[in-house]
């Protein structure tokens, strides 16, 4: 029950699960409980630099022996050269690594709000950089995940910035190319071209960035 109720989330897993802490020591690794729910068939739990799974040192231990077999860990996004246009491989290694990178295009849209807090404060729109401070915390979180009153601040939020409101909505044009299920994978290519071009002709620089490295993912 705590570990969907209290802690951190690396990933916009599909339930509201969390970790409760980075060192999963006492209950074999299952602190960290959203890393478990984003990649269920992975034998390693920890997935960032600071986390640590001491089920996964059980497991290694085992496998020396020649005792177990490690079938599946956590996919890792592998950025090569940059292709002038995305293809199928492209879209392949963007779904197998849908999670992480939703949480690079989350700490985007992180450093985008807090540039923008500093701007309104320096201008002396505290009440406004006030607002969006409430509403940063929920901003790259999907509509359904959102606490029952924090969708009215949010859309404040992006009514009042029009760069955060590009970004969340680019955000959500991604994540439909695994979210439909009706759709030819030859549709989700070009889909997922046309989403490079407005994002590398939107004049926002977090958004050119993500279309390239978009572009440089292989599987």
């Amino acid at each position: 029950g705590i570990g969907h109720f209290w802690g951190y989330r690396n990933f916009e897993a599909p339930d509201a699960s969390t970790n409760i802490s980075p060192w999963g020591i006492l209950i074999g690794g299952e602190e960290l409980h959203n890393n478990h729910h984003t990649y269920p068939t992975s034998a390693k739990l920890s997935v960032k630099p600071y986390e640590f799974d001491i089920g996964w040192g059980y497991i290694r231990g085992l496998e020396l022996l020649g005792l177990a077999k490690v079938r599946k860990t956590p996919p890792r996004l592998q950025l090569g050269d940059i292709k002038p246009v995305a293809d199928a491989k492209t879209l392949e290694a963007i779904v197998a690594n849908r999670y992480e990178l939703m949480a690079r295009y989350a700490s985007e849209v992180r450093q985008a709000c807090s540039a923008e807090v500093t701007r309104l404060k320096a201008s002396g729109q505290v009440s406004t950089a006030n607002q969006l401070l409430r509403a940063r915390k929920w901003m790259h979180r999907d509509a359904d995940k959102l606490p029952a009153g924090m969708q009215q601040e949010v859309d404040q939020a992006r009514a009042a910035n029009p760069q955060l409101d590009k970004l969340l909505a680019m955000r959500e044009e991604l994540r439909t190319l695994w979210t439909r299920t009706n759709v030819s994978a030859e549709q989700l290519v070009l889909d997922l071209q046309a989403w490079c071009q407005r994002a590398e002709a939107s004049g926002i620089a977090a958004l050119q960035d993500f279309s390239r490295k978009l572009r440089a993912a292989h599987a």
